[in-house]
Order: C-alpha cells, then sequence, then structure tokens
C-alpha cells in the first residue's frame, strides 16, 4: 500500500514548534506540536534556549509528522527577528534573543521602526558577539533549524530582510559585518525564500530555504481583498488591514501585500496569547460563571510594554475601574477585551486616515481555538470573524512553501497558497455584549494610549 504523499511545514513559534503535512489540496495529514518554554529572566528580556526550541523541536516535530508519509519537501517557518551564537557544530552557545528583548533595543529609538528598520537584530548581534566573542556563526532560529536537518546554515531572504542594513536585499554587508566585529562567512548562506536550499539529512526530501512565521500564515489565511483584515492570534497579537493603496497611519507600518496590487496596514502587539495566559493564569478555572456586560474592568496589556502603535519598550500593565463586585469571571473577559481593543484602535486608526472600512476579519493562529477569545474580537470591531480551518497557519503556510522548493508548484507560484484557505467558522458580534462594550473601549484608549 503507498503511503500518502505530502509537504511538511514546521512553525518554530514562542511556545512550541508546530508541524503539519498536508496533501497537495492542502488536506491535514498529519499534525505535531513540540512545546518549549520562553524564559524572561528580567521584566526586558525574552528568550528560548535555542538548544532545545530551535534545533531540537524541530526535528522531533518531523520526526513525529512524518511517520508512514511519503514527504515530498520540507520547509521551516520563525517569528522574527530571532538570533543566537553557535559553535563549528551549529550548537547554540547563548540563549536564543527574540523580538522585543531589550538586547536589541537602541538607546534612542525604543525600536519603533519594523523589524526591517528597527537594527533589532544588529543589537541582538552585538550582545552575541560579547558573550560569544569565539563562535563560529551567528544564526536565526530558520537557520539553526536548517542546519539541524540538512547540516548546513541557510537562511530566506525574506528573513534576512530583518538583519537590515546587514543584508541590503542582496547579500550580506561585509563593511558593515566588520563594523560589528564579524565576518559575511559567519552569517548564514542566502537563499530566495521557497527555493530549494539542501535535502534532509543529505539525501532525502528537498529543505527549502525557510520564511517569516507571519508571511507564511499570510500566504494561505484568504485575507487578500480590500476590506478584509488579518487578525493573527497567537503569541503576539498581529493585525494586518488589505488596502489597495499607500497610506500612512502614524505609529503603523505599512507592506506589501502577497497578493498583487495590495498593501497590509498594521503591524504586532504584545496583546495577545502572552498577555492573555499571563494575565488569566492567576484566576484559576472559572469554570461556567458569566461576566455581567455591563460591568467589567479595563485592561491596559502592557506587560513587557507595546509595539504597534505605541513603541514604547517600557510601558507597563494596568488594571482600572475593578472594584468590589468584579469576580474572576468579569477579570477574564477584561483580559480577552484588552486584546479585541487593541483590533478595534489599529481598525479605527486604518479609518480616520482614509484608509477605507473593514469588512470582515479572517482570524488566524491557535488563539482561533479560544472561543471567548474570538467572540470579543467580533464584539469589539462589530465585524464577522472567519477563523480559518487551520489555526496552525505559519506550518501550512510552510507546506505550501515545501511544495515550491520540491518543484510540485511553480517558483511563481507562492501566492497561490490562497487556494488552501478554508473557513471553519464565522462568528459575529454579540449585540448584549458590543453595546456596553463601547464606554469600556472609550476608557481603554484613555488609559491605554
Amino acid at each position: 500500500m503507498s503511503r500518502p504523499q505530502v509537504t511538511v511545514g514546521l512553525d518554530i513559534g514562542t511556545s512550541s514548534v508546530k508541524a503539519i503535512a498536508a496533501d497537495h489540496d492542502g488536506n491535514v495529514v498529519a499534525t505535531a506540536r513540540v512545546p518549549h518554554t520562553v524564559g524572561v529572566p528580567s521584566p526586558g528580556r525574552f528568550e528560548h534556549d535555542a538548544e532545545v526550541a530551535w534545533r531540537r523541536g524541530p526535528r522531533e516535530a518531523l520526526a513525529v509528522v512524518s511517520t508512514d508519509l511519503d514527504v515530498r519537501g520540507v520547509s521551516v517557518a520563525a517569528m522574527v527577528p530571532s538570533l543566537t551564537a553557535v559553535d563549528a557544530d551549529g550548537i547554540p552557545l547563548v540563549p536564543g534573543l527574540l523580538y522585543g528583548d531589550e538586547r536589541g533595543r537602541s538607546a534612542d529609538d525604543g525600536n519603533a521602526g519594523n523589524p526591517a528598520e528597527s537594527g533589532e537584530l544588529l543589537g541582538f548581534l552585538d550582545w552575541c558577539v560579547r558573550e560569544a566573542p569565539d563562535a563560529s556563526g551567528f544564526w536565526p532560529a530558520q537557520a539553526v533549524a536548517n542546519h539541524a536537518l540538512c547540516g548546513e546554515a541557510v537562511l530566506d531572504t525574506s528573513t534576512a530582510s530583518t538583519a537590515f542594513p546587514l543584508f541590503d536585499w542582496v547579500q550580506w554587508d561585509a563593511e558593515i559585518a566588520a563594523r560589528h566585529g564579524v565576518r559575511v562567512e559567519q552569517f548564514p548562506r542566502l537563499v530566495p525564500t521557497a527555493w530549494e536550499a539542501a535535502r534532509v539529512d543529505g539525501d532525502g526530501p528537498p529543505l527549502a530555504s525557510g520564511c517569516i512565521d507571519a508571511l507564511a500564515e499570510q500566504l494561505v489565511a484568504g485575507a487578500d481583498n480590500d476590506g478584509d483584515v488579518l487578525v493573527i492570534l497567537g503569541t503576539t497579537l498581529i493585525v494586518w488591514a488589505v488596502t489597495p493603496s499607500e497610506v500612512s497611519v502614524p505609529g503603523y507600518w505599512t507592506i506589501p501585500h502577497t497578493a498583487a496590487g495590495k498593501l497590509l496596514v498594521g503591524g504586532p502587539s504584545n496583546a495577545g496569547g502572552l498577555f492573555c495566559n499571563w494575565a488569566t493564569g492567576w484566576l484559576g478555572d472559572t469554570g461556567d460563571a458569566a461576566a455581567d456586560p455591563a460591568s467589567v474592568p479595563v485592561w491596559a496589556p502592557y506587560p513587557r510594554g507595546e509595539r504597534t502603535p505605541l513603541h514604547d519598550p517600557y510601558r507597563r500593565a494596568q488594571l482600572v475601574d475593578l472594584d468590589l463586585t468584579h469576580d474572576a469571571a468579569a477579570l477574564r473577559r477584561a483580559a480577552f477585551e484588552a486584546s479585541g481593543f487593541v483590533v478595534r484602535r489599529t481598525l479605527d486608526a486604518l479609518r480616520e486616515h482614509g484608509g477605507g472600512a473593514p469588512k470582515r476579519i479572517v482570524a488566524t493562529g491557535g488563539g482561533v481555538r479560544a472561543d471567548e477569545w474570538v467572540q470579543v474580537v467580533a464584539d469589539a470591531t462589530h465585524l464577522p470573524v472567519d477563523c480559518v480551518a487551520v489555526p496552525e497557519g505559519g506550518a501550512l503556510g510552510s507546506a505550501w512553501l515545501a511544495r515550491i522548493a520540491a518543484g510540485l508548484e511553480e517558483p511563481t507560484a507562492m501566492t497561490d497558497g490562497r487556494n488552501w484557505a478554508r473557513t471553519g467558522r464565522t462568528v459575529e458580534a454579540d449585540p448584549a455584549w458590543a453595546e456596553p462594550m463601547e464606554a469600556r473601549y472609550r476608557r481603554f484608549v484613555e488609559v491605554a494610549g
């Protein structure tokens, strides 16, 4: 009996490595999840054990998901920016630094720009060089994983773009590398996104060069039309509104969409799963207890600062308007409402600056499994929320890119990943909650900025 032919996408996330084996139509044949921890040794630091999360995790996830399948290609996505120092065998020598870690922060800008402009990765590099001056290499998470899978440090050009100006959109810049005390040979070999970079274990299936996790999610989400809003409910909350023309919205980023002629306006927020899990983790099991729609406190959801639109790593969380009538259910609802209000704030800013009227939200990421989170996004925005059928969009998008690297799709077919987009369910705003939330949203804007 022949084994099903699949491609495998791996996604190194903040809390786990996810793997999906998908057939040619995007049907999920097998899944795996290998958890790991994120370290917060001090309020401004955010790191992985790179050996566990970036090196071992992808190999373990691939082994689990590949059982009894004919794997035709593999691709790895990961969050950006990230960096560690490695020895001659590719073994990490220092923690894997993650987005928002203070070791990537310059003294004056707070990482106000997008990853390709902030210089955050160069800050990571300087710290790694100081901590491991004899390191053989300095690699992002994708390169560490690729080395573990094929024996060579390879990096895709989309991930390399977060190292600008060290990466000049063509190659590593030797002069800038020298200023930071390193050589370009200490960085991964660059290969265009979705191209074959090597073969797994030398003679296995083709290994694609890799990808940024949010880009991989975008490819298969289906948020491609004017008025669509892609909301990634992950450890980080990411909001991207689709527009047909350049829109300048203060505090937010405008980047190209993979769909021809479209742009994305928005950016990441720290009011995602990391905040929601932290805030609700203190409450224990609230069971079936329901909050009163008219009586919920308001969170400013910033225990580790905020990214867009505030770009303030020093801002901290607040819980306001708390009184003795509030119970655990009200506090839990407040945490998720804060995340919904961040989405609403993005869309209001877009409208205010001529970006058009959003029509629907496409939600992806592990948070689409949390009904209360999805419901709050609908309630806060008064928009229908179409939840993707496969929450692990980063892994599914990577499986699509693996098809290109394997020669199963044309090299120009990257954006055809939208053919794999499917809606699992649609959630509408609940009028009983949406109206009383309006006053709390105004309070949120006042308190949270």
